[in-house]
């Protein structure tokens, strides 16, 4: 007489946490780059309002603020508040931002570097490089005076895959 198989064997449930192993060891690396990138954006949700008064400062005064104080952005005592969660400060240096990460960040990110570039195009509007995106298309003009993003200034210290889509080398100017 024939009994009926009950439940799974061993070699079938071997392949089943196999294939689980695969799938984990591919998802929690490109998870952990996600929940980075996220870390990452929140600078750039600090620094929007520092680009609208380097804007406005550029179009009141026609050259870059050396300081967010001088781009109207608070006092010295306010400006020590421009943290977040992830970001430890936002500074400007000749109307270039520079996003320094720190606080809870992740390890890969801690006391990293993201620069956002102003350039000035024909019409004197600014427009930004962020990170290692491309410049904008020419006729735009680089700040004079300002640091640049590039891999040799040392200012932009994030790793490309860490970055936004927008901010990576190779994306085009905004």
């Amino acid at each position: 007489m024939k009994t009926l198989q009950k439940g799974f064997t061993l070699i079938e449930l071997m392949i089943v946490v196999a294939i689980i192993g695969i799938l984990a060891a591919i998802a929690i690396p490109a998870y952990q780059d996600y929940t980075i990138r996220a870390q990452v954006s929140e600078g750039l949700t600090l620094a929007a309002d520092v680009k609208a008064g380097i804007a406005e400062y550029v179009a009141q005064v026609g050259d870059w603020p050396v300081t967010l104080a001088e781009a109207g952005l608070g006092s010295a005592a306010v400006l020590t508040d421009k943290q977040g969660r992830y970001v430890q400060g936002v500074d400007i240096s000749n109307g270039t931002i520079d996003i320094t990460y720190g606080h809870d960040a992740n390890s890969k990110i801690q006391a990293a570097h993201l620069a956002i570039q102003p350039f000035l195009n024909t019409n004197g509007d600014v427009v930004w490089r962020c990170g290692m995106s491309n410049a904008p298309a020419a006729p735009a003009t680089e700040t004079a005076g300002a640091v640049t993003s590039d891999a040799s200034t040392g200012i932009t210290t994030l790793s490309d895959k860490h970055m936004p889509a927008s901010c990576r080398a190779g994306f085009g100017g905004s």
